[in-house]
């Protein structure tokens, strides 16, 4: 569905339930996410949400380990790829934040917002971006940064990208490009090769233009 709530459907799956469920969280708040709210859009009986289900709670946990799954992990996964130079590491960092199949900033937005009214939830987001920056910190540590440079260069790296999404920053692709070398100049301290940043800018345009 993606933005768009399906109507109509009259066999759905868990999936569908999740998608809708998130896609209303997104746009309209937790509160929102209601058992009846969610059946209306779906087509259904809320019944069958009990198939896939035992409460309301149990669809906001799911909801909450899915984000986990797709977020988180992709910050961790890109962390830990292999690179020859720690500005190429930043940049295989910086192509999971332009993929939105693989990071969602837009369900990152809705869970932090969720978070300012539930304590259990912010403390989900604060293992998140623990784990977050942990792997960041990580990544510069294996390029031979001292453990107190890495994490602080990790806190920056990380803290500026959610920046961004607080600040609903809508800066397109290309000036975001032309900025490219400084930023890594100023995250690692090291010149990236051009090379390498040609390849990123290549890749990262192949993603948008994939993406809907």
């Amino acid at each position: 569905m993606d933005g768009d709530l399906r109507k109509g459907n009259i066999k759905v799956t868990r999936a569908d339930w999740l998608e809708a469920a998130e896609t209303v969280l997104i746009q309209r708040g937790v509160a929102q996410v209601k058992i009846l709210t969610l059946a209306e859009t779906l087509a259904v009986s809320r019944s069958s949400f009990y198939w896939y289900f035992k409460s309301r709670k149990d669809l906001l946990d799911q909801l909450l380990a899915d984000w986990q799954g797709r977020n988180t992990k992709a910050v961790v996964d890109h962390c830990g790829r292999e690179a020859r130079e720690i500005t190429s590491a930043v940049m295989n960092l910086f192509e999971c934040f332009i993929d939105q199949a693989k990071f969602d900033p837009r369900l990152d937005f809705a869970i932090r917002e969720w978070a300012r009214r539930s304590p259990e939830v912010r403390a989900e987001v604060d293992r998140a971006d623990a784990a977050r920056i942990a792997a960041i910190q990580s990544m510069f540590s294996r390029h031979g940064y001292e453990e107190g440079e890495a994490y602080t260069r990790a806190r920056i790296i990380y803290y500026m990208q959610i920046g961004y999404y607080a600040l609903v920053e809508t800066e397109p692709l290309e000036t975001r490009i032309a900025q490219l070398e400084a930023y890594l100049i100023g995250f690692t301290g090291q010149n990236p090769d051009p090379e390498e940043m040609a390849d990123f800018v290549h890749r990262s345009r192949q993603v948008l233009q994939r993406s809907p």
